[in-house]
C-alpha cells in the first residue's frame, strides 16, 4: 500500500494513540512490531500515520500493549474506519488544511465543547455576520470569501445532521456586545443563538462580564471527542493558525477549563420553559437584554 503524502489531523490523533499505546506499555517499536506479525519499519510508518491499521491488526496491537479497554479499542477502530471523505473533501485545495481538519474531526466527533471569547461560534453564525468577520482576518487571508462562506454554511450541517453530536458552547458577553457586523446584523445573529439552542442536541451559555471569582479564559478553543474521551482532540484557535492537541495532559487540562468556565457561567439558553423560569438570571434573559440594547 502506498504511504500517505497529505496526513490530516484525524490520521496523526490515531497515530499518535498507536505510538501512547506502545510507550505507555515499554515496548519498542520493534517490539510491538513482532507481537502484531509485522516489520517494525510498517509500524513506524502507522505511528506517523503514513499508513492505516485494520481492525484485526489494532486489536492485536492493543492485547500486545495490555490494553483491556474494549469500548476505547471499539472506538479506536471506528475513528481508523474512515476514508478521511466528506462533504469537506470538494475543498480540497480551496481551504487552508486546518479547515479541512476540523471539518472532518467534526464529522466524526460525537461530543464537542465549544469557548469562545470576541466572535459567536463559527457554527452559530448568520451569513451577514460571516461575511463581516471575513473582511478582516488578522493574519487569516481569505481570497475566496464566497465560496469560505459556503464551506462555512455546509460546515454547520453537522449541528442538524443524522447522529448530529451533542454540542455545547461557552460564549463570552464580550462577543455578544460586538458591534462590527453592523447593529441590525448583530440582532439577527442574536436570534439566530436563540433558535439554535432550541436544537435538542445544542446547549449555548454565556459567560457573564459580572463574573467576579475568576478571570475569562484568553483563547477560544473546542474539544471534539469521538466514541471515547482518551481519543479527543482539542483544537486551540489562534489569529493565524489552529492549534491541534490530543496528549492526556492536554485533553485534562482543557476539560478541566471547559468545565470551570461552564460552572461559572450562567444557566443554559432554554427558551422552551415558562416566563416564570427566567426569573433568576440565565443565559436566555442576557441575550434578550442585550438584543434590546440594540
Amino acid at each position: 500500500m502506498a504511504l500517505r503524502t497529505q496526513i490530516s489531523e484525524r490520521q496523526r490523533r490515531i497515530g499518535a494513540e498507536y505510538r501512547r499505546l506502545r510507550e505507555e506499555a515499554g515496548l519498542t517499536v520493534k517490539e510491538a512490531a513482532e507481537r502484531v506479525g509485522m516489520g517494525s519499519p510498517q509500524l513506524s510508518h502507522i505511528e506517523a500515520a503514513r499508513t492505516s491499521l485494520d481492525a484485526g491488526r489494532v486489536r492485536a496491537l492493543a492485547v500486545a500493549c495490555g490494553c483491556t479497554d474494549a469500548p476505547y479499542v471499539d472506538a479506536l477502530i471506528d475513528m481508523g474506519a474512515s476514508d478521511g471523505k466528506g462533504w469537506w473533501t470538494s475543498y480540497k485545495n480551496q481551504m487552508p488544511d486546518f479547515s479541512l481538519d476540523l471539518a472532518e474531526m467534526e464529522g466524526v466527533a460525537q461530543s464537542v465543547h465549544n469557548y469562545e471569547t470576541f466572535y459567536v461560534p463559527g457554527l452559530l453564525q448568520t451569513p451577514a455576520y460571516t461575511n463581516r468577520v471575513y473582511e478582516h482576518r488578522y493574519g487569516r487571508t481569505v481570497s475566496d470569501p464566497e465560496m469560505s462562506l459556503q464551506f462555512r454554511h455546509e460546515r454547520q450541517s453537522v449541528l442538524t445532521k443524522d447522529g448530529a453530536p451533542d454540542f455545547r458552547f461557552v460564549i463570552h458577553e464580550a462577543a455578544l456586545h460586538m458591534r462590527f457586523a453592523g447593529a441590525q446584523k448583530m440582532r439577527e445573529q442574536l436570534i439566530h443563538l436563540l433558535e439554535m439552542a432550541a436544537l435538542p442536541n445544542v446547549k449555548i451559555q454565556v459567560l457573564p462580564s459580572a463574573v467576579e471569582e475568576s478571570s475569562p479564559y484568553p483563547s477560544p478553543f473546542l474539544i471534539c471527542e469521538p466514541g471515547h474521551a482518551d481519543l479527543a482532540t482539542v483544537v486551540v484557535d489562534h489569529p493565524n493558525r489552529s492549534e491541534f492537541l490530543g496528549s492526556q495532559a492536554e485533553l485534562a487540562e482543557y476539560r478541566k477549563t471547559f468545565a470551570h468556565l461552564s460552572g461559572i457561567s450562567l444557566p443554559p439558553v432554554d427558551a422552551s420553559t415558562s416566563p416564570r423560569a427566567h426569573a433568576a438570571r440565565d443565559s436566555w434573559g442576557l441575550i434578550q437584554h442585550i438584543m434590546y440594547q440594540l
